[in-house]
């Protein structure tokens, strides 16, 4: 009854649907809510007690030609609707880990646009070589709706990620960082229990 209430007969239905593929596809997993695209599951490691929500992709499309996993989950992670995380590196993703929806995570850029040999504009995307840098992100982190997240980024424990932030650089552990691109505007102070600005 509870389920209905919450749900609706085909919210229910939809929600038996998915829990009947999790146990026989994903057994380590919570909940995997069906449509859901992964691609080269055998580079993937899904931990233990993932929950997804709708239209997820995982998507690995590698680089090195390594039979080692390029996507790693921690434990308990959740995944709200339409996450997409692409891989071509290395992505890490700690325990207790909460994604909104609608976020982008992506360890690769088709093209190289600094340093030696750089891409000229006059190439189709689609033939420049991808340029790769991995991503980590640590336990207890909470990432708002919309955020996209970029190659050779590192995301510290215990971190928030505003909604619509973009992550170009990494975030120190116990932070909160905002904007485009994100900045750290607060920091957890242990010794009084208590977020703390940084700006003035």
């Amino acid at each position: 009854m509870e389920i209905y209430n919450r749900y609706g007969i085909v919210g229910g239905l939809r929600l038996l649907i998915s829990t009947i593929y999790t146990k026989l596809m994903y057994p380590k997993a919570r909940l995997i809510r069906l449509p859901f695209d992964i691609r080269y599951s055998s580079l993937i490691d899904l931990g233990r007690n993932l929950t997804t929500g709708f239209g997820c992709r995982l998507e690995v499309d590698p680089v090195k030609g390594s039979k080692e996993k390029y996507l790693i989950f921690g434990d308990n992670v959740q995944l709200n609707d339409y996450v997409h995380i692409a891989v071509s590196e290395k992505v890490v993703i700690g325990n207790d880990v909460l994604i909104a929806s609608r976020v982008f995570i992506s360890d690769h850029n088709h093209g190289f646009y600094s340093g030696d040999n750089q891409d000229s504009p006059l190439t189709k995307p689609r033939d420049r070589l991808l340029s790769t840098n991995a991503v980590y992100i640590k336990d207890n982190v909470w990432i708002g709706e919309n955020v996209c997240i970029l190659p050779g980024v590192t995301i510290g424990k215990g971190c928030v990620i505003g909604s619509m932030s973009v992550v170009t650089k990494s975030i120190p552990d116990y932070s909160i960082a905002v904007g485009v691109p994100a900045k750290v505007i607060k920091i957890f102070d242990f010794e009084i229990n208590q977020w703390v600005s940084t700006t003035k």
